[in-house]
């Protein structure tokens, strides 16, 4: 099969013709049919994010594909079922505190790492093997949009925040970071899981605009301004009522004042999510006054990616009409393109952008 190889941190990736994947016992290999280019893949790649990695390795993160093949614990899938390949791999033996690893991206601590070494390569190739639990079947759809369907990789991370804090129909809640791809995502997630408002700070006017325009008046924008005090005070001015959750989703290039601006706007008996990236590259700590969450009761939650479960729900949210892949502009590249999609990834990463990779040839 055709494969992207990253050989080491900071060189062009490699697209040659490598063995085919073995299946083993409770796997799956999957015909990868398009795959997401993150836009800061470069960084990944590049070695800037420090993410462990054991090289060489396949990168990509999840992907859109057909059942090729499965193991005998597999009751359900079927030969060409559409499948969401879920990255997120965790370890079976242990329950309560499993390691993780991002499959083809990045691992957690020694025992992710561990783990990254069986499952190491990603998406940015013909075929994947994955555990069985990781291939999540998305129903029929058209071959044709398949690339569209690659948003629900997005779309899971926000959700995974609104999941672990419980949102509930007719809740107001406010998105620190919506104006990046992930923050523009939790906006969408929100408004399809039934929230009465969303309030969407910023800076990039544009961006915020466009926000509004797309979702009208539930979504109640704020310009950020830089000034903390002055920007809680206009957040939560913005909101219809009391503000119920607040989910974090800025990148490691921000600071923590606008975190703990957003944070600090939540209603007494509120929850915060924390899901960005803050912090990742140096810097003060958040710093929030322990009196304030005491007396509040403030349910403050860290939460990295998703359950298990929620990419059934995504797909059932997407097949609903409650989330609309039409919402996505979607560029895509062939295998044989890949430096190409991940330089278009990097320069066109906005919201409501997506660059995808399609490692199969098409006919």
């Amino acid at each position: 099969m055709q494969a992207a190889i990253l050989e080491a941190f900071g060189t062009p990736l490699t697209v040659g013709t490598i063995p085919d994947p073995v299946i083993g016992t409770g796997e799956v290999i999957v015909d990868v049919e398009a795959t997401r280019v993150l836009s800061y893949t470069n960084e990944v790649l590049s070695g800037a994010r420090n993410y462990l990695l054991d090289l060489p390795v396949m990168p990509g993160v999840g992907a859109i594909g057909r059942v090729r093949a499965t193991g005998p614990d597999a009751t359900r899938l079927s030969v060409g079922d559409w499948v969401y390949c879920d990255p997120t791999i965790r370890s079976r033996d242990d329950v309560l505190a499993p390691d993780i690893t991002l499959l083809g991206w990045s691992a957690r601590g020694e025992g992710g790492l561990r783990l990254q070494r069986y499952y190491r390569d990603g998406s940015f190739a013909e075929r994947m093997r994955l555990p069985t639990e990781n291939v999540i079947p998305i129903g029929p759809i058209d071959a044709a949009d398949a690339p569209a369907w690659c948003a629900m990789g997005t779309l899971l991370v926000p959700y995974g925040g609104w999941l672990a804090a419980g949102l509930q129909p007719g809740e107001t809640v406010l998105v620190s970071g919506a104006t990046g791809q992930f923050g523009s995502a939790a906006v969408v997630v929100a408004l399809g899981m039934g929230a009465g408002c969303v309030v969407a700070p910023g800076r990039n006017q544009a961006v915020l605009a466009e926000l509004q325009r797309r979702f009208g008046p539930r979504v109640r924008t704020v310009r950020l301004q830089g000034d903390e005090d002055g920007d809680r005070a206009r957040m939560q001015a913005a909101a219809p009522g009391p503000i119920d959750c607040v989910l974090d989703l800025l990148p490691p290039s921000a600071d923590t004042i606008p975190v703990r601006a957003a944070a600090m706007t939540v209603r007494q008996n509120g929850r915060v999510v924390l899901m960005g990236g803050v912090g990742m590259l140096g810097g003060p700590g958040l710093d929030l006054p322990y009196p304030w969450l005491m007396r509040n009761n403030i349910r403050l939650i860290g939460q990295w990616m998703y359950p298990r479960e929620a990419s059934v729900c995504m797909a059932a949210l997407i097949r609903s009409g409650l989330i609309r892949l039409s919402e996505y502009e979607v560029t895509t590249f062939g295998l044989d393109a890949v430096e190409a999609a991940v330089t278009h990834a990097a320069a066109h990463g906005g919201p409501f952008r997506m660059t995808v990779l399609q490692p199969r040839p098409r006919g």
